[in-house]
């Protein structure tokens, strides 16, 4: 069911997208007088799952979600239309408008998903605010795993900066690190403040690595009993700490974890903390390695901060957390052309994306999802890609310095090139995402 929702939630934030970036063509378009032929979510190779025709203009609805589309008049693009394009130019189609028209027709779907982002992002902060973990708030310091162990952390480190700049946001931590380039973590360790030092290879390492690096600590509270599992026959109850297992020390969730594989289907002992009590509680463990209990949120085991925003205010910090978010792409973008990040551990197709739901409906996250999608679609949009609205640009661009297009020929090819590679690429990611699952990287 959890899949479904994480499904659900992916093809309807990509509709959103699609629709009012393809609505940023249509509408200029029109207002400029080109005959719009199709306007289409999703491809619709063979055959569309739904259609109409009102005016000159078929809407409709692919069987292939991987973008959409709108079909202008006299316009070289993925419908590769060589009849009409041999015709004369007629006064509707695209190639007849003024250059300057045909460059605001263009630009349009980028600057409506580059608006949109921003907007969502300030309803977003208007509505829920913005938590955070200030890191002097994990007070019981991180817990690290293999890579975290390698690059120099150590369990109950407490973060204080990257590259002697003070961290504010401990989830922010992990990108500050990549996007800043790191030489240097600040820690404090046994009340000492301690450097870590980073090289290029441990970069290039964590922006691939897909493990948890280093996160909080904190105690194993018990949130939820499930029923008929093993914890409610043995007398668990809401609210209990557990603090041992086997005679073995439980300090932090993580300790749990970590010691309860080794007692798949069997019978432990557990110490628990009930108020003021120390109880022994006996039970068995599922071959699955579980007992039948949740762990409190993190929130709530770790003093996070909310920074709340009026309406006024939140426009403006919708805008800085786009701007941001924009910049981090294009840092990203950069890295990756100097080999720090390789693109095969950036890379991913829409089974990455649709990852990053939640399994349960959750608005909050739906919509700050659907704000960096937005964001993401403007910025490889723009890119001077043939077939991307940025090789249209490119295009006229040149039309506008030179005074006069590209030959007709040459875009064409230019756009099937385009195609082969966004094609490709689109492979390549799915089957990164493929071998990701397998475990074959």
């Amino acid at each position: 069911m959890g899949v479904l929702i994480m499904v659900a939630q992916l093809i309807l934030s990509l509709s959103i997208l699609v629709v009012l970036h393809e609505g940023g063509h249509f509408f200029p378009a029109k207002l400029f007088g080109c005959r719009v032929e199709k306007f289409y979510l999703f491809f619709d190779p063979y055959f569309s799952l739904f259609k109409f025709k009102k005016g000159e203009t078929e809407y409709g609805v692919g069987w292939l979600p991987l973008g959409g589309y709108v079909k202008i008049a006299g316009m070289i693009d993925e419908s590769f239309d060589k009849e009409q394009m041999a015709q004369e130019p007629q006064p509707w189609e695209f190639r007849s408008k003024p250059a300057w028209q045909r460059l605001i027709i263009m630009l349009g779907g980028v600057t409506v998903n580059f608006l949109l982002g921003i907007l969502i992002w300030s309803m977003v902060l208007f509505k829920w605010g913005s938590d955070y973990l200030p890191p002097e708030n994990a007070v019981y310091g991180i817990e690290v795993d293999s890579m975290a162990q390698a690059v120099g952390l150590r369990a109950g480190d407490i973060l204080v900066g990257v590259n002697n700049e003070p961290t504010t946001n401990f989830n922010a931590f992990r990108r500050d690190i990549i996007i800043k380039e790191a030489t240097t973590i600040q820690v404090v360790r046994n009340k000492q403040q301690v450097d870590v030092p980073l090289s290029k290879d441990h970069l290039t390492e964590l922006a691939g690595y897909r493990g948890r690096f280093a996160v909080p600590r904190f105690p194993f509270k018990i949130d939820t009993i499930f029923p008929e599992m093993p914890a409610q026959k043995a007398g668990f109850k809401k609210g209990d700490v557990i603090i041992g297992l086997d005679n073995k020390q439980i300090d932090f969730y993580s300790d749990f974890l970590k010691l309860i594989k080794d007692y798949k289907a069997k019978t432990i002992n557990i110490a628990v903390q009930r108020q003021s009590d120390t109880l022994q509680l006996t039970t068995t463990v599922s071959k699955e390695g579980k007992i039948g209990t949740r762990v409190i949120p993190l929130e709530e085991s770790l003093k996070f901060e909310t920074q709340q925003y009026g309406l006024a205010e939140s426009f403006p910090a919708g805008y800085k957390k786009s701007m941001g978010a924009l910049g981090d792409m294009i840092k990203s973008f950069g890295l990756m052309f100097k080999g720090t990040v390789k693109a095969k551990d950036s890379l991913g197709s829409f089974i990455t994306i649709g990852k990053l739901f939640s399994p349960r409906w959750d608005w909050r996250r739906f919509w700050s999802l659907t704000a960096l999608l937005s964001l993401i679609l403007a910025f490889m949009n723009i890119l001077p890609i043939p077939l991307l609205d940025g090789g249209h640009v490119m295009f006229l661009l040149y039309e506008m310095i030179a005074g006069r297009p590209p030959n007709e020929r040459f875009q064409e090819y230019a756009q099937l090139v385009g195609m082969v590679l966004l094609v490709s690429l689109m492979a390549y990611a799915l089957g990164l995402d493929v071998a990701r699952h397998f475990g074959w990287i």
